[in-house]
C-alpha cells in the first residue's frame, strides 16, 4: 500500500482547531505496512503442498466415510429393527441406548485421532511450507 493511500485512510493531518474524536483515546490508524505477500499460487502448485493435501485426504475421507456409515447404520437400525435395539443388555439399558452412546464415543474418538494426526503429520509440514514461503509465525 502506498504512503498516499495510507495517508488517505488515516485522514488529513490534524490542525489545532480541528480535533477528531477518538474512541478510547486511540488515534493511530489500523493500516499497517506489510511485506510482500507469499505467492499462494506457487505454494499451491508446489510438490510439498500437493503431498500435504494428499496426506490430509488420506485421513479425512476414510474417517468421514466410516462415521457416515456408522451414523446412517444406527439410524437405519432404529427405523427398521426397533425390536432388536430394544433388547435389554443390563437392567433398563438396551442395545439401542448403547449404540446411541457409541455415537458420542465415536465422535470424541475421531476428533482425538484427527487432532493427534494433524499435530504429528500436518502441522509440521504446514510450518515448513510457511517457512519456505517466507511467512513468519503470527
Amino acid at each position: 500500500m502506498s504512503n498516499a493511500t495510507q495517508s488517505a485512510l488515516r485522514g488529513s493531518p490534524r490542525e489545532p482547531g480541528n480535533q477528531r474524536a477518538a474512541f478510547g483515546g486511540i488515534e493511530k490508524s489500523a493500516v499497517r505496512t506489510t511485506a510482500d505477500r507469499p505467492d499462494f499460487t506457487a505454494i499451491q502448485q508446489s510438490a510439498e503442498f500437493r503431498d500435504l493435501r494428499r496426506r490430509l485426504k488420506w485421513f479425512v475421507f476414510p474417517a468421514t466415510a466410516f462415521f457416515l456409515i456408522w451414523y446412517l447404520g444406527y439410524v437405519v437400525a432404529a427405523a427398521y429393527f426397533p425390536e432388536e435395539l430394544a433388547k435389554p443388555v443390563v437392567g433398563d439399558v438396551n442395545v439401542g441406548l448403547l449404540l446411541g452412546i457409541g455415537q458420542f464415543v465415536t465422535t470424541v474418538g475421531l476428533t482425538t485421532l484427527y487432532v493427534r494426526f494433524a499435530r504429528r503429520h500436518i502441522d509440521p509440514r504446514v510450518d515448513e511450507i510457511r517457512e519456505q514461503a517466507g511467512e513468519s509465525d503470527r
